[in-house]
């Protein structure tokens, strides 16, 4: 099962992703949809928002008024962290439920507005990040929503910036021009890069540039940026919080048995299995025998193709000094 992280900011044109993600054969729990959900009448999510802002947030009909809310949060940090604090733990404990449902082939597409907002990048072995123009995003507010400028601005500022969610980003979708252009843009993203990555997961093996570089192999591939290193030492951290000792992004060696750059990363004495596991887990299942390094216990690869990263992993801190630049 592949799970995608989808974001963008407000007005980004991510349901537009989201939905011909979903068009193609992804299976989309879609967290703001959910938000509405946990606190829809009868429910304990809507009884802690009245009893957090008071019924001025109800209307007529006992349903949250969603408008009263947001001018409420959107101006004020700390009851915008009160709502979240109500709202995110709920719209998470539903969408594991769903995922849970889903079929175990399945592509799990997470539609998460506030993802880099609530930390939850890591937790993704792929993050799709849709961005576009902040004066396009202002206009579609205001003729799309009937917002005023000065909302429509308030709301934008209210979230992470576009670097914020750039720098999570494995995937960055321009939405800056039509909606076909989008959506085939999305087709390319699902046809190329998301079948193979989700087959590679089913097959458990590494990609193929993943292979070639672990095994020192011609037509590997440019190397890496910092940023893919970063980000999968990000993920191999929160997989294997239990079992890992160290994690060191971007090591470099001279010596050509070492393999190219990589990832180190030690486990806790007694959880290299279970360091493995959680890598695996991570999107990186191990490198067939052949690429095996000497002197190293485990060899790992990543299953996307767009990320060929490496991972070496070790068994005890005394083997850091073969992976050392």
């Amino acid at each position: 099962m592949l799970r995608i992280g989808l974001t963008g900011g407000i007005a980004a044109g991510k349901s537009v992703v989201a939905t011909r993600l979903s068009e193609r054969g992804a299976v989309l729990v879609d967290a703001d949809r959910l938000s509405r959900e946990v606190v829809a009448p009868g429910t304990d999510g809507l009884d802690a928002v009245v009893d957090a802002f008071g019924r001025g947030v109800l209307g007529g009909d006992g349903s949250l008024d969603r408008a009263a809310l947001g001018s409420l949060v959107f101006s004020d940090e700390d009851a915008r962290r009160t709502l979240n604090d109500i709202v995110h733990p709920r719209v998470r404990a539903e969408a594991a439920r769903r995922i849970a449902a889903a079929p175990l082939d399945a592509v799990i597409v997470q539609d998460i507005p506030l993802l880099v907002e609530t930390g939850q990048a890591d937790a993704f072995p792929l993050v799709v990040v849709v961005q576009a123009p902040a004066g396009a995003r202002v206009r579609r507010m205001v003729e799309q929503r009937g917002m005023s400028d000065a909302d429509a601005r308030a709301r934008m500022a209210a979230q992470a910036t576009d670097a914020e969610r750039a720098a999570v980003a494995d995937v960055l979708l321009h939405n800056d021009g039509t909606v076909e252009d989008l959506r085939a843009a999305v087709d390319r993203l699902w046809d190329e890069r998301i079948v193979p990555f989700d087959a590679n997961l089913a097959a458990g093996r590494p990609s193929d540039a993943a292979i070639a570089r672990a095994t020192l192999a011609s037509g590997a591939g440019p190397d890496l940026d910092g940023a893919a290193l970063a980000r999968a030492a990000a993920r191999i951290r929160h997989a294997g919080a239990d079992s890992l000792q160290r994690v060191t992004p971007a090591v470099r060696s001279d010596d050509s048995a070492a393999g190219p750059d990589l990832i180190a990363v030690a486990a806790r004495p007694g959880d290299l299995d279970a360091l493995a596991t959680a890598v695996t887990a991570a999107g990186h299942p191990p490198v067939p025998p052949a690429g095996s390094v000497p002197g190293a216990r485990r060899l790992h690869g990543s299953a996307d193709p767009g990320q060929p990263v490496v991972v070496l992993l070790l068994d005890r801190e005394g083997d850091r000094e073969r992976t050392e630049p």
